[in-house]
């Protein structure tokens, strides 16, 4: 091992648990304190991502249930149901997990709504502009798993 290399570059795994032992033990100078910020933040990004990633899958599975013709466009509605509700249960996981991030759930719809209509975009084969340009479904329900939107 090169000697500027340290634990948290060779075994991530080992650093973690090195830097909770530390804490635990309460010798805070031998943090990583640089590294260990950084996973924090990085901590927090991930989570934003995740509720992001959630977000689009979810509102694509309502476009394509609102807008893909019927009958033969729903050919796997149970399929669709089943996303749709993993989805929002992945959400409430995430916002009961972080509920800070109930306040960034606004700017993080209209993050993730134009790139849901391109996802959907693609799948159904509908152009774009079939989509509404600003998302018409409100947070309460997007969330609420009792609500699918009628077919456009």
């Amino acid at each position: 091992m090169h000697p500027a290399m340290t634990l948290y570059e060779t075994d991530f795994y080992a650093w973690v648990q090195q830097q909770a032992n530390v804490l635990r033990t309460e010798e805070f100078e031998k943090l990583d304190l640089p590294n260990l910020i950084e996973e924090l933040e990085a901590m927090a990004l991930r989570d934003r991502r995740e509720l992001t990633s959630c977000l689009i899958v979810l509102l694509m599975h309502l476009l394509r249930w609102q807008y893909q013709p019927t009958p033969q466009g729903r050919s796997q509605p149970r399929s669709w149901l089943n996303t749709i509700t993993t989805q929002r249960h992945k959400i409430e996981l995430i916002l009961d997990d972080s509920p800070s991030l109930r306040r960034e759930l606004s700017a993080r719809i209209d993050y993730a709504y134009p790139r849901a209509c391109l996802q959907a975009s693609r799948k159904t084969g509908l152009s774009l502009t079939t989509f509404p340009s600003a998302c018409s479904y409100t947070q309460e329900q997007i969330l609420d798993h009792a609500f699918f939107p009628t077919a456009a």
